[in-house]
């Protein structure tokens, strides 16, 4: 688990990656000659960002006769959130809470 979450941080750590992924967002199922138009990249540097995000698995291909279709894959977008966001979120969520009950008790006595 953690070899893939690694892969899925060094994926995520280059911009262009990052716009490659919002660009499959937008538009599921692009081919590499689309994806290269939208973006300022040779065909070859697009191709080697998709290889590095399909190996952290963002990234899912389908075959369409000669045409190979790009699709997002937010799975591991969401296990990053749940093992790296979510831990910290807790304890200052906790602190609101207690928080707003602390201020609802004083209201009452």
């Amino acid at each position: 688990m953690t070899d893939d979450m690694d892969l899925v941080f060094k994926a995520l750590a280059d911009a262009s990656r990052r716009r490659l992924l919002d660009s499959l967002h937008a538009t599921p199922g692009q081919t590499l000659g689309a994806l290269t138009e939208g973006h300022e990249m040779t065909r070859q540097a697009v191709s080697q960002h998709l290889a590095l995000l399909e190996a952290a698995n963002l990234v899912t291909t389908v075959r369409r006769g000669r045409e190979k279709l790009h699709y997002l894959n937010p799975v591991p977008i969401h296990a990053l959130q749940a093992r790296w966001i979510a831990k910290f979120e807790r304890p200052r969520l906790d602190a609101l809470a207690a928080l707003k009950d602390q201020l609802e008790g004083d209201d009452d006595g």
